[in-house]
């Protein structure tokens, strides 16, 4: 069976200037990033096409360590669209180089259901993570040169800086550092350290950002620490947020590549879901929306994280609302969620996967909660068999849902044309418009606790002394209005990765809650999570290889 990198280079591509014509987007409009790659001008997005666009998001039940397929789900379903004459465009996120080089490898879909140049998506692509990188550090050079100046010093207490510095790549060496040591010349010594890329507030403002006007208020607004007279310090004090801007002036424009079939594929931002807010950029979506009928776009992760912050945070900011929710399940991931051991998916377990319903069952509660009509896409993999496919299909019909199978890895769009027709028919018929769980004006205790309570399905919420101090430290800075993007474990839909299925009984706990101004929302830590991940024992990179002819092996 050939690999994803495989099926992916026997695939004989189409100039860029080929594909564009499918979106109404002449050649002269695009930015070319050689014969595969274009960024596509602010200028196209069209709000009276958008308000006409049909709008889908692909999001799954609580994975496996492997993950589900959200990502080939959505490229085989915007293939199976078109397939069934459809005019549709899958609007995805960039992989980061952190798992491509890590456990989960990259992000461009798989098997006969990939984006393309797939090793240059996974790889560096157009730049636009190295912008975001760029942008973030300046900040902290910046931040560190001002307490060095003694002529224009903001007299920013060093103790207090909650700017870090990112590196895109799984590091955990550098979660903790010390800066400024070697003397006087070197800088202030101070405790600090580096964020993951994904989870870089620059990376969350340039998703939620309108156009580069918004990009360049939003960094302005960004939050660096205090004076020691307790007076806030902003990045607008620093004079930053011009170069930084500047800095991101072709990142904040959306890519524009192919799918396998042919399908345009935009590709933009990439926040992690568990960490940030897990969704692609809002210019790519309203870009995606302006030059299609229908639009796919996914939202990393489980319902309980991506979805959740999709709707609650990004369609909220962007006046967006989609028209249905297609919910990735695998049998894999029910045998997992149902007691079975990881090393034992592949084999026939049909009591496991009736055990693990409970989990997609409290996924399909969420969708509901938010008013959307759903309908559950069942990846297929080739150990599934035709009893445990039917368990599935049964109990999702006695819950009012319908389940289908997709063999989008396989068979590609082909593969996905019933989902295609169901997703359809769904949205023809439905008139609804989501409701978002809480109102950003609600105090933030009561914004966390009521997506611990509805969402996850917690009793209660804890906050211990930090996040308590933390929560003065908002209302202090009068920013109590914004919305919340918690942190939290993918493995469950508790904060404790090993309860898995549908817990009860669980107690989420707080740890602390970062401020991102200028992206606009709050953002809770929950239990162990970190936003600087570190490598496994056996990391993909080491699987990696390259040969004499620039050809690329072992991506996955």
């Amino acid at each position: 069976m050939a690999s994803d990198i495989e099926i992916a280079q026997q695939v004989e591509l189409s100039p860029i200037v080929e594909i564009s014509p499918k979106l109404g987007v002449d050649a002269d409009q695009l930015e070319l990033y050689g014969k595969y790659k274009a960024k596509l001008p602010l200028s196209l997005i069209d709000q009276k096409k958008i308000d006409q666009c049909n709008l889908i998001l692909v999001t799954a039940i609580s994975p496996t360590p492997a993950g589900e397929g959200k990502t080939t789900m959505s490229i085989g379903l915007s293939q199976g669209m078109n397939r069934i004459g459809k005019q549709t465009t899958v609007v995805l996120r960039e992989p980061s180089l952190g798992p491509v080089f890590g456990i989960k490898g990259g992000a461009a879909g798989g098997g006969h259901s990939q984006v393309l140049p797939m090793e240059e998506i996974n790889l560096h692509f157009t730049g636009d993570f190295a912008a975001v990188e760029k942008a973030h550090n300046l900040l902290a050079a910046l931040i560190d040169n001002n307490l060095q100046s003694k002529k224009r010093s903001l007299g920013i207490d060093p103790r207090t800086v909650l700017w870090k510095r990112v590196f895109d790549m799984n590091d955990r060496a550098l979660r903790d550092i010390v800066v400024g040591l070697g003397g006087t010349g070197n800088g202030v010594p101070r405790e600090t350290g580096f964020d993951i890329t994904a989870a870089s507030e620059i990376m969350a403002i340039l998703c939620l950002s309108n156009d580069l006007s918004d990009l360049k208020r939003r960094l302005g607004n960004i939050f660096v620490g205090f004076t020691y007279d307790r007076t806030p310090v902003y990045a607008r004090d620093l004079n930053a947020n011009g170069a930084m801007a500047a800095l991101l002036k072709e990142a904040v424009k959306p890519n524009l590549v192919q799918t396998i079939e042919k399908t345009p594929a935009i590709i933009h931002g990439g926040p992690f879901a568990n960490i940030a807010q897990g969704t692609n950029t809002v210019i790519a979506t309203r870009m995606g929306m302006s030059l299609s009928d229908y639009v796919v776009t996914e939202a990393g992760f489980g319902c309980d994280l991506g979805a959740e912050k999709f709707l609650d945070i990004k369609c909220i900011s962007a006046g967006l609302s989609p028209k249905a929710i297609c919910l990735v399940a695998t049998i894999r991931a029910l045998k997992y969620h149902g007691g079975a051991n990881l090393r034992e998916l592949t084999e026939p377990n049909v009591d496991a996967v009736r055990a693990g319903l409970c989990n997609l069952e409290k996924h399909l509660e969420n969708v509901a909660q938010f008013g959307l009509e759903c309908v559950v896409a069942i990846n297929q993999f080739v150990s599934d068999t035709d009893e445990e496919i039917q368990v599935v299909v049964d109990r999702c019909s006695e819950l009012g849902v319908k389940a289908v199978v997709a063999k989008v890895w396989a068979d590609g769009g082909a593969g996905a044309e019933d989902l295609a027709r169901e997703m359809v028919r769904v949205i023809e018929n439905s008139d609804k418009k989501f409701t978002p769980i809480y109102d950003w004006n609600s105090s933030v205790e009561d914004k966390i606790t009521t997506i611990a309570k509805k969402i996850y399905g917690a009793d209660d919420v804890t906050f211990t002394a930090r996040a308590k101090k933390d929560l003065r430290r908002i209302v202090k800075l009068g920013l109590e209005d914004l919305p919340v993007c918690i942190a939290k474990t993918q493995k469950s839909l508790s904060d404790d990765p090993n309860l898995i299925g549908r817990p009860t009984g669980f107690t989420i706990t707080v740890r602390e809650i970062e401020i991102a101004a200028g992206a606009g929302f709050l953002v809770p830590i929950t239990g162990d999570m970190m936003r600087m991940p570190g490598l496994p024992a056996t990391p993909s990179a080491e699987a990696i290889d390259i040969d004499d002819n620039g050809v690329i092996s072992g991506l996955f």
